[in-house]
């Protein structure tokens, strides 16, 4: 049974695990508005996205609406919401994907980082949602997909990173708690596994994504995760046969958020 067309808006949805959801939401025949900053911002090194993204959707006979626009500001939100609507006509879902990922304690964090992190990562999702609400409620339900972090439960060397993702976790079940009747699907995925290659997760380590996969947990398929793993997860919560699901947390990576790390295999 092929899955419905539907439109939906993807927050950082240029670069990294973002673009790999834009690819496989319109592999899968939906109409995708994504957005992200072209120029880099503080902790990745995303950066000048749109151009080849668009060139990899047009090589696979695809198209999505790709447009620049900062998660955290609401008047550029509404533009992505009005550019969706003049599109397509309508808004069915919302994938809040945009996060920046700064490390550091709260002796590290100045008060200007500190707003910045917030602003993108938690008023981001609660602006994106107040633009695609309404239109969901008068259509007769939808779907919010917010992307996590085991950060969420706490890390060390991830004070304000952490608050934010707690915040999304929360934000995300308070909504689904209050927009049930209204049949509006919120759940919360969380990367983890290690080897997802991101703007945040590559300027972590100074953009040698060679870093990445050492040493990692993995996942239970025995290998390390990637943004295609966490596309997947997304792209399923927008079909029929998860219908029934809101107020969930899908932990891609296993317990990355739930108690986490996995153990090391013993010799």
């Amino acid at each position: 049974m092929s899955t419905p067309s539907k439109v939906v808006l993807v927050s950082g949805g240029t670069f990294g695990i973002g673009r790999a959801i834009t690819l496989r939401l319109a592999r899968r025949g939906h109409q995708v508005a994504a957005f992200g900053l072209e120029a880099a911002q503080v902790s990745s090194i995303a950066r000048d996205a749109i151009p080849s993204l668009r060139e990899e959707l047009e090589c696979d006979g695809l198209s999505a609406e790709l447009m620049e626009a900062d998660v955290s500001r609401a008047a550029d939100v509404a533009k992505v919401a009005e550019r969706a609507l003049s599109r397509f006509g309508r808004i069915d879902a919302v994938v809040n994907n945009a996060a920046i990922g700064p490390l550091g304690t709260v002796l590290d964090t100045d008060e200007a980082l500190f707003d910045r992190i917030i602003a993108v990562n938690l008023k981001g999702p609660y602006l994106m949602s107040r633009a695609a609400l309404p239109h969901m409620i008068a259509q007769g339900g939808g779907s919010i997909v917010n992307i996590g972090s085991g950060a969420g439960w706490g890390k060390p060397n991830m004070a304000v990173y952490s608050a934010s993702k707690g915040g999304v976790v929360a934000l995300s079940a308070a909504m689904a708690y209050d927009f049930f009747h209204q049949s509006i699907r919120v759940n919360t995925v969380i990367p983890g596994g290690g080897g997802i290659v991101s703007g945040m997760s590559l300027g972590r380590v100074g953009g040698d994504a060679a870093h990445f996969g050492k040493g990692a947990p993995g996942t239970a398929a025995g290998r390390v995760a990637t943004g295609d793993d966490i596309a997947n997860v997304v792209a399923f919560l927008l079909t029929p046969e998860a219908e029934t699901l809101s107020g969930t947390v899908i932990d891609v990576g296993c317990f990355a958020g739930q108690g986490g790390p996995i153990p090391a295999r013993q010799s």
